[in-house]
């Protein structure tokens, strides 16, 4: 079995792994764990055009979720020629109905403003859902007469997955993005018995989160002083599967429990919308009664509008595309706002020159000034902190020969990789973009 990693090696997007199995006669299976969008900055642009690979070659994907830095290269890769299944579990298979046409349709934006192609449009994005194949978490299933792959909750978001997949009487694991233990919606991540070689995320593998309940006061303190003291508004940009539900779980409890003041709550994304509904069919979900759900963009443009008492929740989560734009546009030029990040940032997003203090930044041809209040939340991000990873692997029954630490940035894969080998006593490394093992 050989393993190349093409993407989230030394950095959190663009996550993909190249598999090639040898059968007994010699012939060579290449299949791919996740197929994701690189984003931050004009080189991730340029990479996203371009595979390492045919992807005629591609007999099938082991697809670990829906969010887009993971699955965001499907439509590209089906226009190119794969014509192969796409594994996944049945709620990935839903949300992938929303984000893959949601994705084209945010490239053929982009792509007008740039005057290019874009990477792929929103009917190519609908056009290879049909290659999605559901499987349920803890269900063996043979994607290839050489390969038996299971899926296990990972706990980051709805359907997202563990894979753990044998071949050549070897096992390898991929723990995809694993979720912080006790939060509401999903459950705890899975433990595996075991494995030869294990590739694990690493994107908070430098440090630990804060407790759920600090974070949830970093979170009404945030909002008291927005709109109660300054009398401005929250802007929040979020992910639209995932965080966007477990915030408005989050502020039904600080509203029940009246430790923020009266404020109307807007989704303003289409896609995190119908997130939420898909959501509200696999788990169960308080809903407040003022929330509102925008639907078009003359809705949008209209909420941009509103001066105070707005907490608005928009995607995307890195800043890097939709409505969230313009509504940073519009507050972040104004002292009494606040904008309030609760996930990652990753290298060269818009969200990360805001989260570093930049003075200015261009949106949409503009340059913008931050003047509003940052607040960072992290304990508040769907991934597991440093001690919760460390936690998950300390539960393998018998250690992996091999573990490769992805999906984190440089300090943040390496801090990992030491605790692993100090705490665990296990051989690990950090691979390079582009690097192949055999496992």
């Amino acid at each position: 079995m050989r393993l190349r990693f093409l993407g989230a090696a030394g950095e959190v997007t663009g996550a993909c792994f190249l598999l090639e199995l040898r059968g007994a006669r010699g012939e060579t299976v290449s299949a791919l764990l996740d197929c994701g969008l690189f984003q931050g900055g004009r080189l991730a642009g340029e990479r996203n055009r371009r595979f390492a690979f045919d992807p005629r070659a591609i007999a099938f994907v082991l697809l670990s979720h829906a969010h887009i830095d993971h699955s965001g290269l499907i439509p590209r890769l089906a226009a190119r020629g794969f014509a192969g299944p796409v594994y996944c579990t049945p709620a990935t298979e839903e949300l992938l109905g929303v984000m893959l046409p949601d994705a084209g349709h945010l490239q053929e934006r982009e792509a007008e403003r740039e005057g290019e192609e874009p990477l792929y449009t929103a009917e190519q994005a609908r056009a290879c859902l049909r290659l999605a194949r559901a499987v349920p978490y803890r269900r063996p299933f043979r994607p290839h007469p050489l390969v038996e792959c299971t899926f296990r909750d990972a706990g980051h978001i709805l359907g997202s997955a563990i894979v753990e997949l044998r071949a050549a009487g070897r096992t390898l694991v991929y723990s995809g993005d694993l979720g912080q233990p006790g939060r509401p919606i999903v459950d705890d991540p899975e433990t595996v018995a075991g494995a030869e070689a294990l590739l694990v995320e690493s994107t908070y593998g430098d440090r630990n989160h804060k407790s759920l309940a600090q974070s949830l006061e970093e979170l009404a303190d945030a909002i008291t002083d927005t709109i109660a003291v300054r009398r401005g508004n929250v802007v929040i940009p979020a992910f639209a599967v995932g965080r966007t539900q477990e915030l408005l779980t989050y502020l039904a409890e600080l509203r029940a429990q009246k430790r923020v003041p009266p404020a109307e709550i807007y989704v303003d994304s289409p896609m995190a919308t119908e997130a939420t509904r898909i959501t509200l069919r696999h788990a169960r979900l308080p809903i407040l009664e003022s929330v509102r759900f925008t639907e078009s963009a003359e809705e949008s443009r209209r909420l941009a509008e509103l001066r105070s008492g707005a907490i608005i929740l928009s995607a995307s989560g890195m800043c890097e595309g939709g409505r969230i734009r313009h509504h940073l546009r519009a507050a972040l030029p104004r002292p009494e706002c606040a904008i309030v990040f609760v996930g990652f940032q990753a290298a060269g997003t818009l969200g990360r020159r805001i989260v570093e203090g930049e003075p200015t930044v261009r949106i949409q041809g503009e340059e913008v000034p931050v003047r509003a209040r940052v607040y960072t939340i992290g304990g508040l991000s769907a991934h597991a902190g440093r001690d919760a990873l460390l936690d998950w692997m300390a539960a393998f029954a018998r250690a992996p020969r091999q573990t490769f630490v992805v999906h984190g940035e440089p300090l943040a894969a390496h801090a990992l990789r030491a605790a692993i080998e100090e705490r665990l006593g296990w051989p690990a490394r950090v691979p390079a973009n582009g690097e192949a093992v055999e496992i």
